[in-house]
């Protein structure tokens, strides 16, 4: 449908489009104000959205970007699903990964909104829970290999109907997952839902639902157009490039390959990675809710950062995966990895546009390596779980005009995600905090240099405690690739060292059973890829980052090939001349 311009009041569109995207940011700040865990309202692992009666996009609030595309094939699925027997006052929980999901340690809540009894919006938000059942706790299982291993599917089902909690399915739904905190955050995103619905309400009744709902469908129309228009300045061709993913959990050396070729026709584009390695295994898949988040985040950071998320973004551009393959597993398989396939899935796509708009793509971004904490903490004498976003925000690539970002995090969390403040880390966990600083010399050197990574060491306090690593990056092929003549970025690794001196180097993907209290956590997370020639970079810049520690004197001068007096701290411009001069 399109909207009928003569009826449009471009004013009001541009207050609705604005109001849209303020009440799921008021959705967003009522999570962060009520939810208890650390993953949600320290970390902003969430997603707020409002979503018209069919399901499309009005706006979205990404606090963390992996979660761009990962509500609106589920509403539509609810839309589906249900047909005519939603009414108001329901309440509609959902994480299965089958059923359009990216994640399933991800839920979703759902609020119809209605006015009178015409079914106008949806009201959602979908945040990463502490756990989520299957076999371990904390919502990650690299031993898994069916999707019941993983966690407990909850498929639509309405926790609220008519106003009225449902109490023995969220009786059913809580027995089948650990920790009581899950409950009390899933609250917390129904209420968030209620802000939404409040918002939408208000606007309806002040303008009308037909005059609601044609300015909707200018503002689908208009931002297709300048979507269109974007991918206008992008030259036609097709783009391939490929990345590969590193150990699949289970065979020591194994590769995992995605395929992919960009095309781009006129003021469309496709992204096509027919070719990527068949499922494995294990967790080391996603399913296609995943995998078109990763391309579409990507996209949108090659793009004007101003364009309104909605449903008209997603008409020029087409994402085929197919099914079978990692990047798009066949039920029943398991894909908890999915979200962190980002990495590589973005490395693909920047490497292939690279080659049509250079100065719009940064260089590689640190792989995300995280490691999940469960156990007892003996101060309380309950459970508890981390996910440990302190320690594995690395570096992001430099880019054209500019550095990477230092300690951002990963790119499927592109900012979103925060470092937890080091007192609620310690007053949340058992843990006592011995370093967290920036890496010297983590950053891939450039003209524009990658972003600095981080070294974050803790002592475990907790007792019981299982560690589960779940990540990629520790192999040297592995590391964020540098572009156009910049260089990689550090290595991630994560290291255990036992109160009997013992030194444990996790894998990427592992189960770390029966750690002692007293036990050195050490980890790594590296930098980002340098973009452009590091000869080319103002030496004043070099001697800044070394100054600060972010470079060694010996980088300076065999990365940069610039020369430090020691004793002053200055530039030596004579050598710095001679060695820049000698490799030109």
């Amino acid at each position: 449908m399109r909207a009928n311009n003569d009826s449009i009041d471009p004013i009001l569109a541009s207050v609705l489009q604005r109001r849209f995207k303020s009440i799921t940011e008021e959705m967003g700040l009522t999570l962060l104000r009520t939810t208890r865990s650390p993953i949600l309202n320290e970390a902003r692992d969430f997603v707020t959205g409002i979503y018209d009666h069919k399901g499309r996009m009005l706006e979205q609030t990404e606090y963390i970007p992996i979660l761009a595309f990962a509500i609106q094939p589920v509403c539509q699925k609810i839309i589906a699903y249900f047909g005519d027997d939603i009414h108001p006052g329901d309440v509609i929980l959902h994480n299965d990964v089958f059923t359009g999901g990216n994640q399933n340690a991800d839920v979703a809540v759902f609020k119809p909104v209605f006015h009178g009894e015409r079914l106008v919006a949806w009201a959602a938000c979908k945040g990463h829970q502490a756990d989520i059942g299957g076999a371990v706790a904390g919502g990650y299982n690299p031993e898994a290999r069916e999707v019941w291993q993983e966690a407990f599917r909850i498929t639509p089902v309405k926790i609220v109907e008519g106003g009225k909690l449902r109490k023995d399915v969220w009786d059913l739904v809580f027995a089948n997952i650990r920790y009581d905190i899950v409950a009390e955050d899933i609250k917390a995103q129904m209420g968030g839902c209620v802000v939404g619905e409040r918002g939408i309400k208000g606007l309806v009744e002040k303008y009308g639902i037909e005059r609601f709902r044609s300015h909707v469908e200018h503002l689908f129309d208009t931002t297709e157009k300048m979507v269109r228009s974007e991918i206008r300045s992008i030259p036609d061709g097709t783009y391939s490039a490929k990345s590969l993913v590193y150990y699949d959990g289970i065979h020591d050396g194994s590769e995992m390959l995605i395929n992919l070729k960009v095309i781009v026709n006129g003021d469309e584009i496709t992204f096509d990675y027919t070719g990527s390695s068949p499922q494995t295994e294990g967790f080391v898949n996603a399913p296609y809710a995943a995998t078109a988040s990763a391309a579409l985040l990507t996209f949108l950071m090659l793009i004007n950062p101003d364009i309104p998320h909605n449903d008209g973004i997603l008409r020029p551009i087409r994402i085929d995966v197919p099914e079978g393959s990692f990047l798009n597993a066949k039920f029943p398989a398991a894909t908890t990895f999915g979200n962190s396939l980002t990495g590589p899935n973005s490395d693909a796509i920047f490497k292939a546009m690279a080659k049509a708009c250079p100065e719009k793509v940064t260089a590689g971004w640190n792989r995300f390596l995280g490691f999940t904490i469960t156990g007892t903490d003996p101060r309380k004498n309950r459970p508890y779980v981390d996910i440990l976003f302190l320690a594995l925000k690395g570096g992001s690539g430099g880019t054209w005009m500019a550095d990477g970002y230092d300690h951002i995090g990963l790119i499927n969390c592109a900012g979103g995600i925060l470092a937890q403040d080091y007192e609620m880390f310690e007053i949340q966990d058992p843990h006592f905090l011995i370093k967290h600083e920036y890496l010297t010399d983590s950053a891939g050197a450039g003209r524009w240099r990658g972003g600095a990574g981080v070294e974050t060491e803790f002592t475990i306090r907790g007792t019981s405690v299982t560690g589960i690593a779940f990540g990629d990056g520790i192999e040297e092929e592995a590391k964020a690739f540098g572009i156009f003549g910049g260089k990689e970025g550090e290595l991630n690794s994560i290291t255990l060292r036992y109160p009997d001196g013992t030194i444990r180097k996790v894998k990427s993907k592992e189960i770390v059973r029966n750690i002692p209290q007293e036990t050195v956590f050490s980890q790594i997370a590296g930098g980002g890829g340098g973009y452009g020639d590091p000869f080319e970079r103002p030496p004043e810049k070099v001697l800044e980052d070394v100054v600060n520690g972010m470079i060694s004197l010996e980088k300076a001068r065999t990365d940069y090939g610039v020369v430090i007096n020691v004793s002053e701290m200055t530039l030596d411009i004579l050598e710095t001349r001679l060695i820049r001069g000698a490799k030109a």
